[in-house]
């Protein structure tokens, strides 16, 4: 690596470093560069699989497409993956070390640092700069001094930071000053600008505001970025769910109506953003039973606690009033992935404690099968036919769960390859009616042929004509794109090339797809 990398801080979670991240990468990339995404720790739920079987956050994947390569686990060397408040999976450099309380995981994680240090070097030999994103706040007290993803990180990289604040939010000056308040002398000399994030309106309103913020912190404003909406990148993060529901009542006459439960230790809610984007139907994330009033497809989705949220879906009434729905209702389709696609079977067992405390929970019943958690972690990604109509799908296991189904239960889909490697195999069920079906295989919605011929059997269902029906069709380059010209026509581009040691081009459109 030649260039000077940087790390991109946030003032607090959610502010943007991802999307910033991915749009620094792609900028990089557009001007000749060979660029790599890294964050050294990451707490999600959301992750993806990488073509060597390793587990990674979702945005590390996110930012490895905006930088034009292929994702590997150096790109996030831990990550972990809370399974009740208390308790989290670790994952190392892409695959399971076991689970950890907060206590035990700062006491190991000092000794871990070697490990993400190695996958650093790794990808800082390969290429001419890292952008490394850090994780929540660089400035929280109690953390400091177990930290290993802001100041360890910036310190080891020798990183130039940009710290990044969320106007939106409000108090955007207020937690910028607080947070350099909060940091060593030799800590704030690391941080070599501000980045104002998601600002609506006028940015001369904020004229008198940014002048402050330069003579108070004698650190400059690069620049003041707009808020991007309907973003179609993949998030990582539970928090932008609350987001996507916030619309309203009189906005959901939509052709279909599809309600994902929001269970509690909910995982991999990507898999329906191909879905989110389709304009004529209304997906909602539900966590009370009336809201399945009008649904006429109910997704239960994977899960980091299979048994923990089963039992949440039973005492809130949400299992009861599922099963009413599908029995009193011919229309209603429902879907299980993953933990979701266990739940509907006859028992789950957890005898090892990988995700629960309670070693044995009975299922919803609709399937004649019987899951056991086990030790061995599959993580795949596959390729696949659907049974039912025919289309090839593309997607990836990530589970501990092996499902004994009785014979007489028909499988969803027909694994051809895992890995790269060719076998059939079969995944999944669904019921003679077809309205029940459930599979193993996360994001088979982004598949487009698929994800069509499923909503065109919805429309049938109901009565709709074909004629109505016009599925979305976006490229995510548009959006790295998208995000980087963005960037570049609000920050100072001359100093962010000063501060990687390299002068950057005007180039604001055209990506390397």
């Amino acid at each position: 690596m030649t260039l000077r990398p940087i790390q991109i801080w946030g003032t607090g979670s959610d502010v943007g470093k991802s999307i910033i991240v991915s749009g620094l990468c792609r900028i990089f990339k557009q001007d000749g560069l060979s660029v790599a995404p890294f964050k050294a720790q990451n707490m999600a739920l959301n992750s993806f699989v990488t073509k060597e079987g390793g587990e990674i956050g979702r945005a590390q994947a996110e930012q490895a497409k905006a930088s034009c390569i292929a994702p590997t686990t150096d790109m996030n060397p831990i990550l972990l993956k809370p399974s009740s408040d208390r308790k989290a999976q670790v994952i190392l450099q892409g695959k399971p070390l076991g689970n950890m309380d907060a206590l035990r995981y700062t006491k190991s994680k000092l000794g871990l640092f070697k490990k993400v240090t190695e996958s650093y070097d790794r990808l800082a030999r390969k290429h001419d700069l890292i952008v490394i994103e850090g994780a929540g706040s660089p400035a929280e007290i109690n953390l400091k001094k177990h930290d290993i993803v802001n100041l360890k990180m910036a310190e080891y990289a020798d990183a130039a930071v940009l710290l990044v604040g969320d106007i939106d939010k409000g108090g955007v000056f207020a937690s910028l000053c607080g947070t350099l308040a909060l940091l060593t002398k030799d800590e704030r000399k690391r941080i070599k600008g501000f980045i104002i994030n998601k600002f609506r309106g006028d940015k001369r309103l904020l004229s008198s505001g940014l002048k402050f913020l330069e003579k108070k912190t004698g650190k400059k404003v690069l620049g003041v970025i707009p808020y991007l909406k309907d973003l179609k990148i993949q998030q990582e993060d539970s928090v932008c769910l609350d987001k996507r529901n916030d619309f309203k009542k009189s906005e959901r006459r939509k052709l279909i109506n599809i309600a994902v439960i929001g269970l509690p230790y909910m995982s991999n809610f990507t898999d329906f953003d191909a879905l989110k984007n389709e304009s004529f139907l209304d997906l909602r994330y539900v966590r009370e039973k009336s809201e399945l009033n009008s649904a006429d497809v109910i997704i239960i989705p994977g899960t980091k606690n299979t048994i923990g949220d089963l039992r949440y879906l039973k005492t809130s009434g949400i299992a009861k009033a599922i099963l009413s729905k599908i029995e009193n209702n011919s229309e209603v389709i429902l879907i299980g992935i993953c933990g979701g696609f266990q739940m509907l079977g006859e028992t789950i067992k957890d005898p090892h404690g990988i995700e629960s405390s309670q070693k044995e929970i009975k299922g919803l019943g609709l399937f004649n099968m019987k899951t056991t958690l086990t030790k061995h972690k599959k993580t795949y990604q596959v390729k696949a036919i659907d049974t039912l109509w025919g289309k090839n799908i593309s997607g990836y296991e990530i589970h501990h769960g092996r499902t004994l189904k009785s014979k007489n239960l028909n499988a969803r889909f027909k694994i051809t390859k895992r890995q790269g490697a060719s076998l059939e195999a079969y995944d999944g069920a669904i019921s003679k009616n077809r309205r029940i079906w459930g599979t193993y295989i996360h994001g088979l919605f982004d598949s487009r042929d698929f994800r069509q011929t499923f909503l065109k059997e919805i429309m049938k269902i109901k009565g709709i004509k074909h004629s109505r029906f016009k599925s979305a069709s976006f490229r995510p380059d548009d959006e790295f794109d998208r995000i980087a010209r963005t960037l570049r026509e609000n920050i100072d581009m001359d100093y962010l090339g000063k501060i990687i040691n390299r002068t950057l081009t005007g180039i604001k459109k055209g990506g390397e797809g």
